[in-house]
């Protein structure tokens, strides 16, 4: 172990990396910056359209792209510059944001722009996520990781915040104007912030074919394949359990749904700021339990009050206790394909999320929402006794 893993780094310690103040200020931006362009795409869409259905659909389109990225193309992560590659995906959004805002485009070529753009969306996801162990070693990595956690909450409230400010001060058209400028600024602090580091490999072939052979590598060893699960299945059960709040609590649901993103902030916070290194990967198990427990409380139907509660003290587990598997993650990944690495991780991230919510979903139509919640609960709990092995510290990866 190194020094910093056995004192424990602080925040200090993490903040005082150049680089990193530079890639938090751009996270930021980013996370509050999509989340007011998918509120104004869907409010222009309804606009438009009058239609629910397709009004919802904008707003969950800029997440299903991941699927396609993250399988074809993320090995772009590691062959090209992370510095040029991330402004690169900046610029992107703002001509997105501008297309969407000025060009006057029908519905089925906005929706049609947002999911081509979308598609590279992980590639510049992973050559953020993967520059983190350049700058921090050792545990200001993972405390780097908790306070990207702490700022992605943060920022979805904020940023939901101020898109429905935007919404009613300029209407759709001004908030995506607002949202572009949002990306140009992120571009000029990227830019003249982050050193120029060099791409991690060149690759074999094409990237397609790159991407597939690394995928089906990292896949295949038992220890990269165990993290990977152990990050994917627990806290995608806790996700896939909010999206039956709002059929659960109705109009009120909202609150649940802050309180759930409060609760992921203060999980990371605490266990990022009042946990050792060591203590840390000793509770990644017992902290992916946790994140089920409450949930089977909304057996007994519990209220708003009560909805809130055990949805924070929910999240605040399931989204903190992955903060114990970062390190051993790096250590297990091949440093020439850190970035694909990362960016299969993001998602199958992604992934498992809708397809808990897709079988929360299905399990409120069969039984009831709260029912689907208990159940989504007891999985919950059934994946991390699962998957104890790759959770303990003690297990593949060591």
């Amino acid at each position: 172990m190194t020094t910093t893993r056995e004192r424990g780094a602080t925040y200090g310690d993490v903040f005082a990396a150049d680089g990193f103040r530079v890639l938090f200020g751009s996270f930021a931006l980013l996370v509050a910056g999509d989340q007011v362009k998918m509120l104004a795409l869907a409010a222009l869409v309804h606009a438009r359209t009058g239609s629910a259905g397709l009004s919802a659909a904008a707003y969950m389109l800029g997440f299903l792209p991941y699927v396609v990225g993250g399988t074809f193309l993320i090995s772009l992560a590691d062959r090209i510059r992370p510095r040029p590659l991330m402004v690169a995906g900046e610029l992107v959004r703002v001509a997105t944001c501008l297309l969407l805002a000025l060009a006057g485009m029908p519905v089925w070529a906005m929706l049609a722009l947002v999911l081509a753009t979308g598609v590279l969306s992980p590639v510049f996801g992973a050559a953020r996520t993967a520059l983190l162990p350049d700058l921090l070693a050792g545990d200001a990595f993972v405390l780097a990781r908790s306070v990207l956690g702490v700022t992605a909450a943060g920022a979805q409230v904020g940023g939901l915040a101020l898109g429905g400010g935007l919404l009613a001060a300029t209407g759709s058209e001004g908030a995506l104007l607002v949202t572009a400028g949002l990306s140009a600024l992120a571009a000029v602090v990227l830019r003249a912030g982050l050193p120029d580091l060099p791409g991690r490999g060149r690759g074999e072939g094409g990237a397609v074919r790159e991407t597939l052979r690394v995928n089906r590598a990292l896949l295949t060893d038992a220890r990269v394949r165990g993290l990977l699960l152990a990050q994917w299945l627990p806290v995608s059960f806790v996700t896939g359990a909010e999206a039956v709040l709002v059929p659960y609590l109705g109009g009120t649901a909202g609150i649940a749904l802050t309180a759930a993103s409060a609760g992921l902030a203060l999980g990371s916070f605490a266990v990022g700021r009042f946990v050792s290194p060591e203590g840390r990967e000793r509770l990644a198990l017992p902290l992916a339990v946790a994140g089920g427990v409450p949930l089977l409380g909304f057996a007994f139907q519990p209220g708003l009050a009560g909805t809130a509660l055990l949805v924070l003290l929910a999240t605040a587990a399931g989204g903190s206790y992955a903060l114990g598997l970062q390190r051993r993650f790096v250590d297990v990944t091949p440093e020439a394909v850190r970035g694909q690495a990362f960016g299969l991780l993001g998602t199958g991230a992604m992934t498992g999320q809708a397809v808990g919510a897709a079988l929360a979903g299905a399990a409120a139509e069969w039984t009831a929402p709260h029912l689907a919640v208990a159940l989504a609960g007891t999985a919950t709990i059934i994946c991390s006794l699962a998957l104890r092995r790759s959770l303990h510290p003690d297990g593949p990866g060591r």
